[in-house]
């Protein structure tokens, strides 16, 4: 009986993963098949792979996704961080507050959210680069804060009064010890938002204005007159770029719960 209930499980666990699986590994496919079809095998080739850097649409467009992702990242992060310490040490009541309009933009729909800033962005600032990175920003501090924040509840205050006490300046205790507390909750924020913004298409749409094109509002326009093959090898290389970086990312976490338990 024991048995059958695992073979059960692992049965039902392999559904769940080839359902989340399967359309990427029909993409990566695809990305090797020489035919424009997606339904004909036409042969292997690497052409697609080959012919990206030769595609300047492709290659604006991921140009300015990289850039608007990169840059509103690494300003959520910031800002996330921050804003984790500020409610860290407030009243409870007043984090309290905090945190519950921390949670509107993570349990808002993303239409109301886009057409919301659109709105705000055309009264003050013409659509564009800026507002998508603003926008971008706005949807990913968020994250941020509930990364960040686990890790500063869990670091005793006492270990930085006693940095203090024992003639430390408040930046040197905090880069020695909080910092390095916080840092992974730090990371897997950082890497929450630059996923969130790579991915993003409906706040994106409605915040990018005329001119401006990332990889997913690209997608969106070419749904209709077909996906050119050589996206199906961009897709391909962020994926595995995206496969390694958190693989890369929980080996050295690994490793360092490893070290301290040693």
């Amino acid at each position: 009986m024991t048995k059958i209930k695992k073979g059960t499980s692992y049965l039902y666990l392999g559904l769940i993963f080839l359902f989340l699986y399967a359309p990427i590994l029909v993409l990566i496919v695809l990305s090797f098949n020489n035919s424009m079809s997606r339904t004909v095998w036409g042969g292997f080739t690497l052409k697609w792979y080959f012919n990206l850097t030769s595609n300047d649409n492709i290659m604006d467009a991921l140009g300015t996704t990289i850039k608007i992702t990169l840059s509103s990242s690494i300003l959520a992060t910031v800002l996330g961080t921050s804003a984790a310490i500020g409610i860290q040490y407030m009243k409870k009541r007043h984090a309290a507050i905090m945190l519950g309009a921390t949670n509107i933009p993570l349990l808002n729909a993303d239409i109301v959210t886009g057409i919301s800033l659109m709105l705000l962005f055309t009264r003050f600032t013409p659509l564009g680069t800026f507002s998508v990175v603003l926008a971008h920003i706005a949807f990913s501090v968020p994250y941020v804060i509930f990364n960040v924040l686990p890790r500063l509840q869990s670091l005793s205050e006492s270990c930085f009064e006693a940095a203090m006490d024992l003639g430390a300046t408040p930046s040197y205790a905090f880069a020695k010890v909080v910092w390095p507390e916080i840092f992974p909750g730090v990371l897997s924020g950082f890497l929450m938002a630059l996923t969130m913004s790579l991915d993003d298409f409906t706040i994106t749409y409605f915040t990018k204005g005329a001119g401006v094109n990332t990889l997913s509002t690209m997608l969106y326009t070419q749904l209709r007159k077909g996906i050119q093959p050589e996206l199906y090898a961009l897709s391909t290389i962020l994926f595995l770029f995206a496969f390694v970086l958190l693989f890369v990312t929980n080996y050295k976490g690994t490793t360092k719960e490893e070290a301290k338990t040693k």
